[in-house]
């Protein structure tokens, strides 16, 4: 579980960059499940080549950037459908990704990573028997805070930069670009320009978290960006069915909390007997079926105790005026 918490603030970088191609610009943007390899892929091959692995971090950054702009020039320029720009640009990146990684599959676990760097920094400063001590009455100690602390700084500096961007003039103008994209162009703003930039900060974020993962899961793999797209949205919407999206600065919070339970409920669900590792896809997809219908039944039933309410207001006012007339006539 505890791991599980440490997965979530990673894969929060990456819900953050779906909440921004999927809630700000509107757009479904299917290249996820492609840059968030190549991220994996780049910062893989320069760490294994003897790079710095947080330059080799801050170039996957980079090459996710490409990536989205790519689908954004796609769609803009290109005028081709949204969803099958992200579906092209996805398809392009499996060999893109094959060939910077030269195989299928490259292990980290020798390598010197970012993960292994915090945390024997971490562990020097004497920080782990501090926290330990000072939560003994729980009787939790884990093997290194590290991860969590390192990672849950990083997903709280992201989360801030989006909240920054969003309110600028540059992120309001793509806030109303994904709410009215004519309404914008009408105004002689350059739309094609923000989508372009919206999905590339997207995709770099997703680049990014592949990045962290590889690093953290020890491994890059041509396959781990496979079905991306919807742990993305299931950390989106979970979120904010349970903590609400009413502002951007609260809406950028839950997109975090929703990355967290996700994990935390994929965990609980494999410890199920009958529920085995290969069946992680699958119980991705009904935990989003979940948190999209389970909302809407909720609301329902919410709007027909309204209605009921309403109505018997209606009937307690329409008997209070007829007794009331029958007093005045006797």
């Amino acid at each position: 579980m505890f791991s599980s918490v440490e997965a979530g603030l990673i894969y929060a970088v990456m819900a953050l960059g779906v909440y921004l191609s999927f809630r700000v610009l509107d757009f479904p943007d299917l290249t996820v499940d492609g840059s968030f390899v190549t991220g994996a892929s780049v910062a893989a091959v320069m760490i294994v080549n003897g790079a710095n692995p947080f330059a080799a971090s801050a170039a996957a950054l980079l090459a996710g950037f490409a990536a989205g702009v790519a689908t954004g020039l796609l769609h803009t320029k290109g005028k081709i459908n949204p969803l099958l720009s992200g579906i092209l640009m996805m398809i392009a990146l499996y060999s893109i990704n094959l060939r910077i990684m030269g195989k299928s599959n490259i292990p980290l676990l020798q390598e010197e990573t970012v993960i292994k760097q915090i945390t024997a920094a971490w562990q020097q400063a004497g920080w782990d028997d501090v926290l330990n001590r000072a939560l003994s009455f729980t009787g939790f100690a884990p093997r290194t805070w590290a991860v969590l602390a390192a990672m849950a700084a990083v997903a709280v500096v992201v989360k801030g930069m989006v909240d920054w961007l969003l309110k600028t003039e540059l992120g309001i103008a793509m806030r109303a670009t994904g709410d009215n994209q004519p309404m914008v162009a009408s105004f002689s703003a350059n739309t094609d320009g923000l989508i372009i930039f919206g999905l590339g900060l997207s995709n770099a974020l997703v680049a990014f978290s592949g990045a962290l993962v590889a690093q953290y899961g020890g491994f890059s793999d041509i396959g781990m960006g496979i079905g991306m797209i919807v742990i993305g949205l299931a950390s989106v919407i979970i979120g904010e069915a349970l903590f609400g999206a009413h502002s951007v600065v609260r809406a950028t919070w839950a997109v975090i909390g929703g990355a967290i339970v996700y994990r935390l409920i994929l965990a609980l669900a494999l410890r199920v007997e009958f529920l085995e590792t290969s069946d992680v896809k699958l119980i991705t997809s009904l935990i989003v079926m979940a948190a999209l219908i389970v909302p809407n039944l909720w609301a329902a039933q919410k709007e027909k105790r309204r209605k009921r309410r309403k109505a018997e207001q209606l009937e307690r006012g329409e008997a209070v005026a007829g007794a009331e007339t029958n007093y005045k006539s006797v």
